[in-house]
């Protein structure tokens, strides 16, 4: 991404920008280096819960209020909350920039969890987490987090559990945030047609009179992964399946040419190697995905499928063909040129979405402090090397390195 702009408030507090200046619509978003990952075991479920009630009551809004404030001139609010992050973010015409960055500073910065409301949206909370259970192709990705990395907050559940959900108080939401609420690692980003010095004097409005604060947090990194095979019996009729094993960390090196090896093999394009063999070649599966997900210190690749429960073994072992084949054959050249060119268009194609433009800048100012040109991240792709991509395979896609979770049907 090019052209980005940054300013930083005296209290730490960084604003980023992209002027676009065929788009009507303003996208802006205030991100915190927050997330279920700084959660002790007792908190887990907080910072989840904290996204849900910093729309329940600030210091001069209602609920009723805050929702309807961008509604009413057809914009949208929203929030969400990953293993490391925590954003509320909106998207508005431009003419309503100031409007929407005044409502984000005052949900993030000034809301007081009202007792009440707090009461409601643990059950809503609850509601949410059941919903969850019911759907076991997302129940087993949750669950498979926690065989990932057990004993570790990363393998919690980031809506927390019916035990702690149940227990948080006005006060453990207070403590929370101000054990890990640092403006240093806070980031004001938008994107929209207007110049950077307009959107910095609004942002300056509404965020320069946040206290500066400093947090004392060690993240501590997994270690000592050893793989577990786990078979769950569930109220389901076909069988969820998950695959996978730790992986490298954002700031890694061979974090690029991993993400085009699991793109290869089960990206979103319907020619990935999964796909064509497991759909395509042999109708085993409706959809097949594999993804790697990179944290600050660590990652994993996953790779989930739901099946027949009488196919699940026909289906690891074709999967397990497929890794083989990466590590014992070198791509050709074509087969390196076209992966790279797959890539580079689904990047290039990512990009279309300012709003996702706007979240990508924040994440990456505050993961590495930096936001990389589009061009330089096509030119990296394009230096990766056919010996490079089968090294990475021969390291990463073991088998018995592999960890496994399958759901299957309660025996009747």
């Amino acid at each position: 991404m090019e052209d980005y702009e940054v300013y930083t408030l005296p209290n730490g507090i960084r604003i980023a920008h992209k002027q676009m200046p065929h788009t009507q619509i303003a996208h802006c978003g205030i991100m915190l280096d927050i997330g279920s990952r700084d959660e002790q075991p007792h908190q887990q479920g907080l910072a989840h819960f904290w996204e849900h009630m910093a729309f329940k009551g600030t210091e001069k809004r209602k609920s009723y209020h805050i929702i309807t404030r961008l509604e009413t001139v057809g914009g949208e609010l929203n929030a969400y909350t990953t293993k490391e992050k925590v954003c509320f973010h909106a998207s508005v015409l431009g003419a309503h920039f100031e409007k929407a960055t005044e409502l984000l500073a005052d949900i993030t910065f000034h809301s007081v969890f009202p007792e009440k409301q707090i009461e409601r949206e643990r059950g809503v909370i609850l509601e949410e987490m059941a919903m969850y259970y019911d759907s076991p192709e997302d129940a087993i990705q949750d669950d498979f987090d926690e065989l990932m990395f057990p004993n570790h907050a990363l393998g919690g559940n980031i809506l927390g559990t019916t035990e702690t959900v149940g227990s948080f108080r006005r006060e453990d939401l207070q403590r929370f945030i101000g054990e890990n609420y640092d403006t240093r690692r806070i980031v004001f980003a938008s994107v929209s047609n207007l110049p950077f010095k307009q959107v910095v004097k609004v942002a300056e409005k509404y965020l320069r009179d946040v206290p500066e604060q400093h947090a004392i947090r060690q993240r501590k990194t997994p270690t000592d992964y050893v793989p577990r095979q786990t078979r769950v019996e569930r109220p389901i009729t076909q069988a969820q399946c998950a695959l996978g094993r730790p992986a490298y960390g954002l700031t890694d090196p061979r974090r690029l040419p991993f993400f085009m090896l699991v793109n290869l093999l089960g990206g979103p394009g319907m020619n990935s190697r999964l796909n064509l063999n497991l759909r395509e070649k042999n109708g085993l599966v409706y959809s097949i995905d594999a993804s790697y997900t990179p944290f600050l210190d660590t990652g994993f690749l996953g790779i989930y499928f739901g099946t027949d429960p009488r196919k699940v073994e026909r289906a690891r072992t074709l999967i397990m063909k497929e890794l083989k084949r990466l590590r014992e054959q070198p791509l050709t050249t074509l087969q390196l040129h076209q992966t790279k060119e797959q890539l580079v268009g689904q990047l290039a194609m990512a990009e279309e979405s300012n709003n996702s433009f706007m979240l990508m800048m924040a994440k990456s100012l505050l993961d590495i402090d930096r936001v990389e040109a589009l061009n330089d991240i096509f030119n990296d792709i394009k230096a990766v090397t056919a010996r490079e991509l089968q090294d990475l395979a021969q390291e990463a896609f073991m088998d018995d390195q592999f960890s496994s979770l399958t759901f299957v049907p309660e025996k009747e």
